[in-house]
């Protein structure tokens, strides 16, 4: 199993949450100060290199018009970490192609980061959470289809090097690509695309991509696996390894239950500071389909987190926290109930967990848990 240390670059300052209507796409921008911004960027790169020298792997997302992630770029902090991390893979979690103008740019942009940090990057695409729909100028119906649109053009992009095409598609026109510099993988850097509904998974198992979902907790996260497992099944392919399968969770590993529950209580940020009002919610057309489908047969498809305590979210395989053992026997007992995976996200900073407690639960899980785990996958494929 491989591990990533996520952190979404908050600005966690802010006033009390009565004073504003959202913390995404109107909050105003004077209420950051930008020598505390600046010095918030000092410490997550920070912490992104202690990650890498621990023998943890690194991701970063990017989000825009909001306090929640400070990234709205994630290519140039991408670019930042090939050049401060030794040996760490790089995974972008992701870029937002469906919201993107131009994907040939997204494809010059992961090919230089590939050539910058010699081979470590992962390429990972999402369609774009609602809240930007109204902050990029972009449209929310139709987002898959144009998400994959995109990536079929990039794909192309990526791998094509006897000199021009042209592209004429739906969304998207492009009279001369060319890109220069190609990636320093061939024939492409790894690719991943999130799925948070079990139908998203199968078109990303047609591609043999890692799917990976998002705090979806035990019963999502089995139905987007299983049904990545049962397209493959459908293609007639062997099983899926579990490197095809990523799961992200807040995780918090303290050198006592009660250290690590009190660093997890301060991860809670990220799912409790989370105001914004119905519209940005659900801009009209944003939601496919079968999705609406499936909640008006009463699947439900998130959880809700405002009114879910700490307990209730480590109960659901949310959260991980606590100590080093404990840590471990959650992750073990996750990965048997949905049924395996490759790839576990930790998110281990948000809202005011400091630098050093951040840097504590980061070298905690890589010398006392990461290792541990190190058979879980030859004890997973024995079932």
């Amino acid at each position: 199993m491989e591990f990533w240390h996520f952190s979404e670059t908050a600005y966690p300052f802010l006033p009390p949450a009565e004073t504003y209507e959202s913390i995404r796409v109107q909050l105003p921008t004077s209420l950051m100060d930008p020598d505390q911004a600046a010095g918030l960027w000092d410490r997550y790169l920070r912490e992104w290199q202690l990650a890498d020298e621990a023998g943890l792997n690194v991701m970063m997302n990017e989000h825009h018009q909001t306090a929640t992630c400070m990234d709205p770029a994630a290519p140039v902090v991408a670019g930042v970490l090939a050049r401060t991390t030794k040996n760490a893979r790089i995974l972008i979690l992701g870029n937002p192609i469906a919201n993107r103008k131009d994907p040939v740019r997204v494809a010059e942009e992961m090919a230089l980061v590939d050539l910058l940090s010699k081979g470590r990057l992962e390429i990972g695409f999402v369609r774009g959470v609602p809240y930007e729909v109204s902050a990029v100028n972009s449209k929310p119906v139709m987002m898959s289809e144009r998400m994959w649109e995109a990536h079929d053009l990039i794909l192309k992009a990526l791998t094509t090097h006897d000199g021009p095409f042209n592209w004429e598609g739906r969304f998207f026109q492009q009279r001369h690509v060319n890109i220069w510099p190609r990636a320093y993988q061939q024939p492409h850097p790894p690719m991943w695309v999130t799925a948070m509904t079990a139908p998203s998974a199968g078109k990303i198992a047609d591609h043999g991509h890692v799917v990976a979902t998002f705090l979806t907790g035990l019963e999502g996260t089995r139905k987007v696996f299983d049904a990545y497992r049962a397209r493959y099944a459908e293609l007639g392919r062997p099983a899926p390894a579990d490197d095809r399968l990523a799961y992200a969770a807040l995780v918090y590993t303290g050198r006592t239950d009660e250290d690590g529950l009190a660093g997890a209580e301060k991860l809670m940020w990220y799912v409790k500071a989370n105001k914004v009002p119905f519209h940005h919610v659900q801009p009209p057309g944003y939601t496919p389909y079968f999705v609406r489908a499936s909640g008006l047969r009463g699947e439900r498809s998130a959880y809700d987190f405002q009114s879910m305590t700490l307990q209730d979210m480590i109960d659901n395989g949310i959260v991980f926290a606590g100590s080093p053992d404990t840590v471990r026997e959650q992750v073990e007992n996750f990965y048997r109930r949905v049924g395996g995976f490759g790839h576990l996200l930790l998110m281990g900073q948000a809202g005011f967990l400091d630098h050093d407690e951040t840097v504590r639960g980061i070298e905690t899980f890589a010398s006392e848990v990461k290792p541990k785990l190190a058979g879980l996958a030859a004890a997973g494929s024995s079932r």
